[in-house]
């Protein structure tokens, strides 16, 4: 069944929403990320989506104390975690798979070092892998968008799959963050190149969006912005998506 993901973007200790990944664009900022995370499990979400935003910026992440936090608290419940920002090794993402993340999400480690997709998922299974492609006018970005490679995302993510990964997070980087809706097209090029599941990330603003998203094939949907602004309720959305 197709999933809604609440996102905790973390930066500086808060719980942020930045617009188009900008840093100092938060349009939300919260002191307490471990208390929306769990507001998110208590209001029906089954997976979260934990984002060390400062350690994607910067390579260094600097949010692990209260990932941690959260992974302790909400495992016991049952709650999928998918973590991301900042992974640069091997040994980052066995350190997050082996404190209880379900997943773990590399980006610019996996442009930079295809192999490690390869060396995680032996050891620990292509379910733990996610690759994330976050794509602008059609090219791939690295380092927390702030570069743009020369490849298309249906491109490196047929590589990507080859290689082990057993997901991935597609953000479209050109809606990410703006509340305007979904662009459903280059999602669904690269959900029709690939055989294992992708995960849609940025612009969705209603309801309407979750539904063209999951109608493309698209296993779920990462939500922040418009969750944290009230353009919806996670209720609604759940209940939109159970019709």
């Amino acid at each position: 069944m197709f999933q809604i993901i609440p996102a905790v973007d973390m930066k500086g200790g808060k719980c942020v929403q930045l617009v188009q990944g900008v840093p100092g664009s938060e349009m939300v900022s919260l002191d307490d990320p471990a208390a929306a995370a769990l507001n998110w499990v208590a209001r029906g979400a089954k997976t979260l989506h934990l984002i060390d935003l400062d350690g994607a910026f910067e390579g260094k992440r600097k949010n692990g104390q209260i990932i941690e936090d959260i992974v302790a608290r909400a495992k016991p419940l049952g709650i999928e975690i998918q973590i991301g920002g900042g992974i640069r090794s091997f040994e980052d993402a066995e350190t997050l798979l082996s404190a209880g993340a379900d997943r773990v999400i590399l980006s610019t480690i996996a442009m930079q070092n295809p192999q490690i997709i390869r060396e995680i998922s032996e050891s620990f299974g292509k379910s733990a892998v996610v690759v994330g492609l976050d794509a602008k006018n059609g090219k791939v970005a690295i380092e927390g968008w702030t570069k743009l490679s020369e490849k298309s995302p249906t491109d490196v993510g047929k590589q990507f799959e080859d290689l082990g990964a057993g997901y991935i997070l597609f953000t479209n980087i050109d809606t990410e963050g703006l509340l305007k809706g979904v662009d459903v097209k280059p999602t669904k090029d690269l959900i029709d190149s690939v055989s294992i599941p992708v995960i849609a990330s940025g612009g969705v603003a209603s309801t309407d969006d979750l539904l063209k998203l999951r109608d493309a094939g698209a296993y779920g949907a990462v939500v922040g912005s418009a969750l944290y602004t009230d353009k919806f309720t996670l209720e609604e959305a759940i209940a939109v998506l159970e019709k």
